[in-house]
């Protein structure tokens, strides 16, 4: 993320962003992406030429599979017990961006709920909410 944001700043054309990125690389990281360059220039696969595909190709090699299913898991479970109600909305929120998860703001709300403590859950699941933020409103005044 800190990458895309130099690049934003820099204004770095899309035709750039891997080849810098990549400059960056060291060790077996140098090792692997050279390697990989090779194989998919004799193979005639096409290239890594954006910055997302550098970043499949990144997840693909260095994170494990089990890894999303964990996260996706701990979005399911994520309950609010002892956090406060804005812990609680920024761990379901940071679980949902690192699992890429996008959905519709009433099915975000519907979420949110189904993790709330029932005290708090109890006083505002029949208000009506424009949206997430309104809901952590109320129910940070009900807590």
């Amino acid at each position: 993320m800190k990458v895309e944001k130099i690049f934003e700043c820099h204004q770095v054309s899309e035709e750039r962003k891997v080849s810098l990125s990549t400059l960056s690389f060291q060790g077996n990281a140098m090792y692997w992406w050279t390697y990989l360059v090779r194989e998919i220039r004799l193979s005639n696969f096409p290239q890594v030429e954006y910055l997302n595909d550098l970043k499949s190709v990144l997840r693909r090699r260095h994170i494990p599979s089990y890894k999303n299913r964990e996260i996706t898991d701990n979005i399911h479970r994520l309950q609010q017990r002892n956090m406060s109600v804005e812990e609680y909305r920024q761990n379901m929120e940071l679980y949902m961006m690192r699992a890429s998860i996008r959905e519709g703001e009433e099915t975000t709300i519907s979420r949110f709920l189904s993790g709330l403590n029932l005290d708090i859950k109890d006083k505002v699941e029949m208000l009506s909410c424009q949206d997430l933020n309104d809901l952590v409103q109320i129910c940070t005044k009900v807590e």
